[in-house]
Protein backbone atom coordinates (compact mmCIF):
# COMPACT_ATOMS: atom_id res chain seq x y z
CA UNK A 1 0.00 0.00 0.00
CA UNK A 2 2.42 2.63 -1.29
CA UNK A 3 1.25 6.17 -0.65
CA UNK A 4 2.41 9.38 0.93
CA UNK A 5 0.44 8.54 4.04
CA UNK A 6 2.35 5.25 4.42
CA UNK A 7 5.59 7.19 4.21
CA UNK A 8 4.43 9.55 6.96
CA UNK A 9 3.40 6.60 9.09
CA UNK A 10 6.82 4.98 8.70
CA UNK A 11 8.57 8.23 9.55
CA UNK A 12 6.50 8.66 12.71
CA UNK A 13 7.31 5.07 13.65
CA UNK A 14 11.01 5.81 13.29
CA UNK A 15 10.72 8.92 15.46
CA UNK A 16 8.86 7.01 18.16
CA UNK A 17 11.36 4.15 18.03
CA UNK A 18 14.36 6.46 18.28
CA UNK A 19 12.73 8.30 21.16
CA UNK A 20 12.06 5.04 22.99
CA UNK A 21 15.69 3.93 22.58
CA UNK A 22 17.06 7.28 23.77
CA UNK A 23 14.38 8.81 26.03
CA UNK A 24 16.59 11.29 27.86
CA UNK A 25 16.78 14.28 25.55
CA UNK A 26 17.63 17.12 27.90
CA UNK A 27 14.26 17.78 29.51
CA UNK A 28 14.06 21.08 31.45
CA UNK A 29 15.48 21.26 34.94
CA UNK A 30 13.77 22.55 38.05
CA UNK A 31 13.52 22.29 41.80
CA UNK A 32 11.06 20.85 44.27
CA UNK A 33 10.92 19.22 47.65
CA UNK A 34 9.94 15.71 46.57
CA UNK A 35 10.09 13.75 43.35
CA UNK A 36 6.60 13.59 41.89
CA UNK A 37 7.23 10.07 40.61
CA UNK A 38 8.66 8.22 43.63
CA UNK A 39 8.35 10.82 46.43
CA UNK A 40 12.08 10.76 47.15
CA UNK A 41 13.45 14.03 48.63
CA UNK A 42 15.20 16.04 45.92
CA UNK A 43 18.79 17.20 46.31
CA UNK A 44 19.27 18.56 42.79
CA UNK A 45 17.62 19.05 39.42
CA UNK A 46 16.89 15.33 39.07
CA UNK A 47 15.76 12.59 41.41
CA UNK A 48 18.73 10.41 42.36
CA UNK A 49 16.45 7.36 42.71
CA UNK A 50 14.42 7.26 39.49
CA UNK A 51 16.07 9.98 37.38
CA UNK A 52 12.94 12.06 36.76
CA UNK A 53 13.31 15.82 36.44
CA UNK A 54 12.48 17.76 39.56
CA UNK A 55 10.15 20.07 37.63
CA UNK A 56 7.17 18.89 35.60
CA UNK A 57 5.62 21.29 33.06
CA UNK A 58 1.91 21.99 32.76
CA UNK A 59 1.79 24.60 29.98
CA UNK A 60 1.17 24.21 26.25
CA UNK A 61 4.40 26.05 25.45
CA UNK A 62 6.34 23.61 27.59
CA UNK A 63 4.58 20.70 25.91
CA UNK A 64 5.65 21.96 22.49
CA UNK A 65 9.17 22.45 23.77
CA UNK A 66 9.26 18.89 25.09
CA UNK A 67 7.99 17.63 21.74
CA UNK A 68 10.89 19.29 19.95
CA UNK A 69 13.25 17.83 22.51
CA UNK A 70 11.82 14.36 22.13
CA UNK A 71 11.76 14.22 18.34
CA UNK A 72 14.79 16.25 17.30
CA UNK A 73 16.98 16.40 20.46
CA UNK A 74 16.57 20.15 20.14
CA UNK A 75 19.11 20.94 22.87
CA UNK A 76 21.93 20.33 20.41
CA UNK A 77 22.68 16.62 20.28
CA UNK A 78 21.51 16.19 16.70
CA UNK A 79 23.34 19.34 15.58
CA UNK A 80 26.58 18.08 17.09
CA UNK A 81 26.17 14.55 15.81
CA UNK A 82 25.21 15.05 12.15
CA UNK A 83 28.09 17.37 11.14
CA UNK A 84 30.61 15.05 12.75
CA UNK A 85 28.95 12.01 11.17
CA UNK A 86 29.34 13.66 7.76
CA UNK A 87 32.83 15.18 8.01
CA UNK A 88 34.57 13.45 10.92
CA UNK A 89 32.88 10.06 11.29
CA UNK A 90 35.98 8.39 12.69
CA UNK A 91 36.34 10.94 15.47
CA UNK A 92 32.63 10.66 16.31
CA UNK A 93 32.86 6.87 16.50
CA UNK A 94 35.98 6.89 18.65
CA UNK A 95 34.69 9.58 21.03
CA UNK A 96 31.42 7.72 21.53
CA UNK A 97 33.23 4.43 22.16
CA UNK A 98 35.59 6.12 24.63
CA UNK A 99 32.65 7.34 26.72
CA UNK A 100 31.40 10.69 25.38
CA UNK A 101 27.78 9.54 25.26
CA UNK A 102 25.79 12.54 26.52
CA UNK A 103 27.08 14.85 23.76
CA UNK A 104 25.90 12.79 20.79
CA UNK A 105 22.85 10.92 19.60
CA UNK A 106 23.41 7.22 20.25
CA UNK A 107 24.16 5.05 17.19
CA UNK A 108 21.04 2.90 17.55
CA UNK A 109 18.72 5.90 17.98
CA UNK A 110 20.19 7.58 14.90
CA UNK A 111 20.04 4.29 13.00
CA UNK A 112 16.35 3.74 13.77
CA UNK A 113 15.43 7.31 12.87
CA UNK A 114 17.43 7.33 9.62
CA UNK A 115 16.28 3.92 8.38
CA UNK A 116 12.60 4.54 9.01
CA UNK A 117 12.89 8.01 7.50
CA UNK A 118 14.63 6.53 4.44
CA UNK A 119 11.80 4.09 3.78
CA UNK A 120 9.29 6.87 4.34
CA UNK A 121 11.11 8.90 1.66
CA UNK A 122 11.10 5.91 -0.70
CA UNK A 123 7.36 5.38 -0.19
CA UNK A 124 6.68 9.08 -0.60
CA UNK A 125 9.06 10.14 -3.37
CA UNK A 126 10.25 6.88 -4.93
CA UNK A 127 14.02 7.02 -4.38
CA UNK A 128 16.85 9.00 -6.03
CA UNK A 129 16.57 7.27 -9.44
CA UNK A 130 12.80 6.86 -9.66
CA UNK A 131 11.11 8.43 -12.67
CA UNK A 132 7.56 8.02 -11.56
CA UNK A 133 5.29 7.14 -8.71
CA UNK A 134 5.25 3.76 -7.07
CA UNK A 135 2.73 1.37 -8.59
CA UNK A 136 -0.38 0.69 -6.59
CA UNK A 137 -0.56 -2.70 -4.99
CA UNK A 138 -3.42 -5.12 -5.42
CA UNK A 139 -6.31 -5.80 -3.10
CA UNK A 140 -4.49 -8.95 -2.01
CA UNK A 141 -1.48 -6.87 -1.02
CA UNK A 142 -3.69 -4.56 1.02
CA UNK A 143 -5.25 -7.57 2.71
CA UNK A 144 -1.75 -8.78 3.51
CA UNK A 145 -0.94 -5.34 4.92
CA UNK A 146 -4.03 -5.47 7.11
CA UNK A 147 -2.97 -8.87 8.42
CA UNK A 148 0.51 -7.52 9.14
CA UNK A 149 -1.03 -4.57 10.96
CA UNK A 150 -3.15 -6.85 13.14
CA UNK A 151 -0.16 -9.05 13.89
CA UNK A 152 2.05 -6.07 14.75
CA UNK A 153 -0.67 -4.62 16.97
CA UNK A 154 -1.06 -7.92 18.81
CA UNK A 155 2.68 -8.04 19.42
CA UNK A 156 2.67 -4.42 20.60
CA UNK A 157 -0.21 -5.13 22.99
CA UNK A 158 1.64 -8.13 24.39
CA UNK A 159 4.74 -6.00 24.93
CA UNK A 160 2.62 -3.29 26.57
CA UNK A 161 1.13 -5.83 28.98
CA UNK A 162 4.61 -7.07 29.86
CA UNK A 163 5.73 -3.51 30.58
CA UNK A 164 2.66 -2.90 32.74
CA UNK A 165 3.42 -6.05 34.73
CA UNK A 166 7.00 -4.86 35.18
CA UNK A 167 5.70 -1.48 36.34
CA UNK A 168 3.38 -3.03 38.92
CA UNK A 169 6.18 -5.28 40.17
CA UNK A 170 8.56 -2.32 40.43
CA UNK A 171 6.03 -0.29 42.38
CA UNK A 172 5.46 -3.14 44.81
CA UNK A 173 9.20 -3.58 45.25
CA UNK A 174 9.76 0.16 45.69
CA UNK A 175 12.26 0.34 42.82
CA UNK A 176 12.52 3.25 40.32
CA UNK A 177 9.78 3.25 37.68
CA UNK A 178 10.54 6.29 35.50
CA UNK A 179 12.25 4.28 32.76
CA UNK A 180 9.43 1.73 32.55
CA UNK A 181 6.81 4.51 32.48
CA UNK A 182 8.73 6.18 29.65
CA UNK A 183 8.72 2.94 27.67
CA UNK A 184 4.98 2.45 28.26
CA UNK A 185 4.24 6.00 27.10
CA UNK A 186 6.34 5.56 23.96
CA UNK A 187 4.74 2.19 23.21
CA UNK A 188 1.21 3.60 23.49
CA UNK A 189 2.05 6.59 21.33
CA UNK A 190 3.64 4.43 18.63
CA UNK A 191 0.62 2.08 18.59
CA UNK A 192 -1.86 4.94 18.23
CA UNK A 193 0.09 6.72 15.50
CA UNK A 194 0.57 3.53 13.49
CA UNK A 195 -3.12 2.61 13.77
CA UNK A 196 -4.30 6.09 12.74
CA UNK A 197 -1.90 6.19 9.78
CA UNK A 198 -2.93 2.70 8.66
CA UNK A 199 -6.65 3.52 8.75
CA UNK A 200 -6.11 6.72 6.80
CA UNK A 201 -3.93 5.12 4.13
CA UNK A 202 -6.46 2.28 3.74
CA UNK A 203 -9.25 4.75 2.98
CA UNK A 204 -7.07 6.64 0.50
CA UNK A 205 -5.92 3.44 -1.21
CA UNK A 206 -9.50 2.26 -1.70
CA UNK A 207 -10.44 5.58 -3.28
CA UNK A 208 -7.37 5.54 -5.54
CA UNK A 209 -8.08 1.99 -6.66
CA UNK A 210 -11.58 2.92 -7.78
CA UNK A 211 -10.30 5.88 -9.80
CA UNK A 212 -7.42 3.92 -11.32
CA UNK A 213 -9.65 0.99 -12.24
CA UNK A 214 -12.00 3.27 -14.13
CA UNK A 215 -9.14 5.00 -15.95
CA UNK A 216 -7.17 1.84 -16.78
CA UNK A 217 -10.02 -0.28 -18.15
CA UNK A 218 -9.46 0.64 -21.87
CA UNK A 219 -5.67 0.15 -21.60
CA UNK A 220 -6.05 -3.25 -19.92
CA UNK A 221 -8.38 -4.44 -22.67
CA UNK A 222 -5.91 -3.41 -25.39
CA UNK A 223 -3.01 -5.04 -23.56
CA UNK A 224 -4.79 -8.37 -23.28
CA UNK A 225 -5.56 -8.40 -26.99
CA UNK A 226 -1.88 -7.83 -27.77
CA UNK A 227 -0.59 -10.59 -25.48
CA UNK A 228 0.76 -13.77 -27.11
CA UNK A 229 -1.17 -16.95 -26.53
CA UNK A 230 1.64 -18.58 -24.56
CA UNK A 231 3.23 -16.65 -21.71
CA UNK A 232 6.64 -17.11 -20.15
CA UNK A 233 5.07 -18.87 -17.19
CA UNK A 234 3.69 -21.59 -19.48
CA UNK A 235 7.24 -22.59 -20.36
CA UNK A 236 7.98 -23.57 -16.79
CA UNK A 237 7.58 -27.15 -15.70
CA UNK A 238 4.80 -28.03 -13.32
CA UNK A 239 7.48 -29.13 -10.86
CA UNK A 240 10.42 -26.73 -11.47
CA UNK A 241 12.35 -27.41 -8.24
CA UNK A 242 11.14 -30.76 -6.98
CA UNK A 243 10.37 -29.16 -3.60
CA UNK A 244 6.61 -28.83 -3.03
CA UNK A 245 6.66 -25.85 -0.65
CA UNK A 246 9.14 -23.97 -2.87
CA UNK A 247 7.04 -24.70 -5.96
CA UNK A 248 4.02 -23.29 -4.15
CA UNK A 249 5.95 -20.14 -3.22
CA UNK A 250 7.13 -19.65 -6.81
CA UNK A 251 3.59 -20.10 -8.05
CA UNK A 252 2.35 -17.41 -5.66
CA UNK A 253 5.08 -15.04 -6.87
CA UNK A 254 4.24 -15.65 -10.54
CA UNK A 255 0.56 -15.00 -9.96
CA UNK A 256 1.11 -11.76 -8.07
CA UNK A 257 4.61 -10.23 -8.41
CA UNK A 258 3.39 -6.90 -7.05
CA UNK A 259 2.58 -8.61 -3.76
CA UNK A 260 6.16 -9.90 -3.56
CA UNK A 261 7.54 -6.41 -4.20
CA UNK A 262 5.31 -5.03 -1.48
CA UNK A 263 6.48 -7.71 0.94
CA UNK A 264 10.12 -6.95 0.09
CA UNK A 265 9.67 -3.28 0.93
CA UNK A 266 7.67 -4.04 4.06
CA UNK A 267 10.20 -6.57 5.34
CA UNK A 268 13.12 -4.30 4.44
CA UNK A 269 12.29 -1.74 7.10
CA UNK A 270 10.93 -4.28 9.58
CA UNK A 271 14.19 -6.24 9.50
CA UNK A 272 16.58 -3.37 8.77
CA UNK A 273 18.19 -3.99 12.16
CA UNK A 274 19.50 -7.30 10.77
CA UNK A 275 22.05 -5.33 8.75
CA UNK A 276 23.99 -4.70 11.96
CA UNK A 277 24.63 -8.33 13.02
CA UNK A 278 25.20 -9.27 9.37
CA UNK A 279 27.84 -6.55 8.90
CA UNK A 280 29.72 -6.69 12.21
CA UNK A 281 31.54 -10.01 11.51
CA UNK A 282 32.92 -8.58 8.27
CA UNK A 283 34.36 -5.56 10.09
CA UNK A 284 35.80 -7.91 12.71
CA UNK A 285 37.58 -9.84 9.93
CA UNK A 286 39.45 -6.68 8.93
CA UNK A 287 41.33 -6.71 12.26
CA UNK A 288 41.67 -10.44 12.79
CA UNK A 289 45.18 -10.88 11.42
CA UNK A 290 47.04 -8.97 14.17
CA UNK A 291 46.88 -9.64 17.88
CA UNK A 292 47.28 -5.99 18.87
CA UNK A 293 44.12 -5.12 16.96
CA UNK A 294 42.21 -7.97 18.57
CA UNK A 295 43.29 -6.70 21.99
CA UNK A 296 42.53 -3.04 21.29
CA UNK A 297 39.20 -3.32 19.48
CA UNK A 298 36.24 -5.29 20.74
CA UNK A 299 32.85 -6.29 19.37
CA UNK A 300 31.23 -3.17 20.83
CA UNK A 301 33.60 -0.95 18.84
CA UNK A 302 32.62 -2.69 15.62
CA UNK A 303 28.90 -2.43 16.42
CA UNK A 304 29.17 1.33 16.97
CA UNK A 305 31.20 1.67 13.76
CA UNK A 306 28.69 -0.30 11.68
CA UNK A 307 25.62 1.40 13.15
CA UNK A 308 26.91 4.93 12.56
CA UNK A 309 28.02 3.95 9.05
CA UNK A 310 24.61 2.55 8.08
CA UNK A 311 22.91 5.60 9.58
CA UNK A 312 25.05 7.90 7.42
CA UNK A 313 24.32 5.90 4.26
CA UNK A 314 20.60 6.03 5.02
CA UNK A 315 20.65 9.79 5.59
CA UNK A 316 22.65 10.25 2.40
CA UNK A 317 20.09 8.22 0.47
CA UNK A 318 17.35 10.47 1.86
CA UNK A 319 19.23 13.57 0.71
CA UNK A 320 19.69 12.16 -2.79
CA UNK A 321 15.99 11.33 -2.92
CA UNK A 322 15.09 14.90 -2.02
CA UNK A 323 17.26 16.40 -4.79
CA UNK A 324 15.94 14.00 -7.45
CA UNK A 325 13.35 16.49 -8.83
CA UNK A 326 16.18 18.91 -9.74
CA UNK A 327 17.39 18.99 -13.34
CA UNK A 328 20.74 17.39 -12.48
CA UNK A 329 19.46 15.50 -9.43
CA UNK A 330 19.94 12.01 -10.83
CA UNK A 331 23.41 12.83 -12.15
CA UNK A 332 24.47 14.13 -8.75
CA UNK A 333 22.98 11.04 -7.12
CA UNK A 334 24.93 8.73 -9.41
CA UNK A 335 28.24 10.49 -8.76
CA UNK A 336 27.61 10.67 -5.01
CA UNK A 337 26.75 6.97 -4.73
CA UNK A 338 30.04 6.06 -6.44
CA UNK A 339 32.44 8.31 -4.53
CA UNK A 340 30.88 9.22 -1.16
CA UNK A 341 30.55 5.74 0.45
CA UNK A 342 34.22 4.72 -0.02
CA UNK A 343 35.44 8.16 1.08
CA UNK A 344 33.26 8.07 4.19
CA UNK A 345 34.33 4.50 5.01
CA UNK A 346 37.99 5.49 4.65
CA UNK A 347 37.66 8.48 6.96
CA UNK A 348 35.66 6.52 9.52
CA UNK A 349 38.08 3.59 9.53
CA UNK A 350 41.14 5.80 9.84
CA UNK A 351 39.69 7.91 12.66
CA UNK A 352 37.86 5.24 14.62
CA UNK A 353 40.71 2.72 14.65
CA UNK A 354 43.70 5.13 14.47
CA UNK A 355 45.01 3.58 11.25
CA UNK A 356 47.64 4.80 8.84
CA UNK A 357 46.63 5.93 5.38
CA UNK A 358 47.60 2.67 3.69
CA UNK A 359 45.99 0.49 6.39
CA UNK A 360 42.75 2.43 6.11
CA UNK A 361 42.87 2.30 2.29
CA UNK A 362 43.13 -1.48 1.89
CA UNK A 363 40.54 -2.00 4.60
CA UNK A 364 38.21 0.37 2.77
CA UNK A 365 38.54 -1.70 -0.40
CA UNK A 366 37.82 -4.89 1.53
CA UNK A 367 34.95 -3.23 3.39
CA UNK A 368 33.33 -2.23 0.09
CA UNK A 369 33.47 -5.87 -1.02
CA UNK A 370 32.14 -7.04 2.34
CA UNK A 371 29.34 -4.46 2.12
CA UNK A 372 28.24 -5.94 -1.18
CA UNK A 373 28.29 -9.43 0.35
CA UNK A 374 26.34 -8.27 3.42
CA UNK A 375 23.81 -6.50 1.21
CA UNK A 376 23.39 -9.66 -0.86
CA UNK A 377 22.78 -11.71 2.28
CA UNK A 378 20.25 -9.16 3.54
CA UNK A 379 18.42 -9.04 0.20
CA UNK A 380 18.36 -12.84 0.03
CA UNK A 381 16.83 -12.90 3.50
CA UNK A 382 14.16 -10.43 2.39
CA UNK A 383 13.49 -12.47 -0.74
CA UNK A 384 13.03 -15.68 1.24
CA UNK A 385 10.71 -13.95 3.71
CA UNK A 386 8.75 -12.38 0.86
CA UNK A 387 8.33 -15.63 -1.08
CA UNK A 388 7.60 -17.85 1.90
CA UNK A 389 5.66 -15.34 3.99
Amino acid sequence: MDSAVEGVGEMVTGLAAARTVEPCAGEPHGHGEFCLNCRTPLVGNFCYECGQSGHVHRSMAAFGHDLLHGVFHFEGKIFRTLPMLAWRPGELTRRYIDGERAKFVSPIALFLFSVFLMFAAISWLGGPFSTGGVAETSAEARAEAAADQRRDRAQALAKLKDLERELNAARKAGTPTAEIEEQISGQRMAMKLKQDAFELQTRLANQEEKRDAAAAAPEESARREAEPVASVNDALDEDPTGIPWLNHAIEKWQKNPSLLLYKLQSNAYKFSWALIPISVPFVWLLFLHKRRYRRAFHAYDHVVFVTYSIAFMSLGFILLTLIRPLAVGQSIAGIAMVFVPPLHMYRQLRGAYSLSGFSALWRTIMLLIFSFVAGTIFFSLLLVLGVLG
